[in-house]
């Protein structure tokens, strides 16, 4: 996932339609048979962190979580660093015009994904393992908003993307989207202090806010990562807002040359605990 400072402001954000809706409390363990926990989106879901560590992002933690009720549950990665809405659906990074794809030149995006896309592998995968996938997370939409088309893709593409997923996997298999933390803070508020902290914050909630909507319009819940890392919260610790400091101790934006957007191992870890709180899996 590649970030700027600053999210593009462009167009208008959709609020926030309807609550989270009921998910399973607990992964059931039917005898020994094989489940699966399909792990879908960007750079997040590739666990992706500067230190070259791939493994131990919120999908693993999240794993861990699971296999405490189900043992036989197995995890499946499918997520690339760089994927947009746009590349999800259609593929080849070469022709994706709101995004850098970092996951492999194009012969090793297909290679990658036999069935061209992550979104056609997700499908696959789910109408072959019809009754052995227990849940699918997804986060998707940061990198289309750091094109030049802003929030439009993501309004054209995930919509798509949601429907095939249910269709696939049916309506009893959870499907949890996420919305997104704000690692980057402390460079607002080095440069600027409360009012650039205050604006970049708003941006992100709308844009977060936004994502929320066709989460809900498609009957699937959030988990709010948002809330988990305060993002909205400015109260001051030792001179500093909680926000700020949470997203240094997360991320790697203040132990990283340069700056980078991506959680560290304790930080997906607050993400995979706020996905298991959604599902009621913790």
């Amino acid at each position: 996932m590649r970030l700027p400072p600053a999210f593009r402001a462009a167009g208008a954000f959709m609020a926030l339609a309807a609550a989270l809706v009921g998910a399973p409390s607990a992964f059931a363990d039917s005898g020994n048979a094989t489940h699966y926990y399909l792990s879908l989106g960007d750079s997040y879901a590739d666990s992706a962190q500067p230190n070259d560590d791939f493994e131990h992002g919120y999908a693993e933690q999240l794993h861990e979580i699971i296999v405490r009720t189900d043992p036989t549950a197995k995890l499946v990665k499918l997520g690339c660093s760089g994927e947009s809405t746009v590349s999800m659906r259609f593929g080849d990074p070469s022709t994706a015009e709101d995004t850098a794809l970092d996951c492999g030149n194009p012969s090793f995006y297909r290679h990658r994904y036999p069935h061209k896309t992550q979104l056609a592998e997700a499908v696959a995968f789910l109408q072959a393992h019809k009754g052995k996938v227990e849940l699918v997370t997804i986060d998707i939409g940061i990198n289309d908003v750091t094109g030049p088309s802003g929030p439009g893709p993501v309004a054209e593409n995930l919509p798509v993307i949601l429907d095939e997923l249910r269709a696939a996997a049916g309506p009893g298999v959870p499907i949890v989207g996420m919305n997104y933390p704000a690692t980057f803070l402390s460079a607002q508020w080095n440069e600027g202090g409360m009012p650039a902290l205050q604006a970049i914050v708003a941006i992100v909630v709308s844009f977060n806010d936004f994502l929320e909507g066709f989460y809900a319009g498609a009957g699937m819940p959030v988990a709010d990562v948002e809330s988990a890392f305060s993002v909205t919260d400015f109260t001051l610790a030792n001179g500093v807002p909680l926000n700020v400091l949470r997203s240094c101790e997360w991320s790697w934006w203040c132990n990283w040359v340069p700056p980078d957007v991506h959680p560290n191992t304790a930080g997906y870890g607050v993400i995979a605990r706020a996905f298991a709180e959604t599902i009621g899996a913790a």
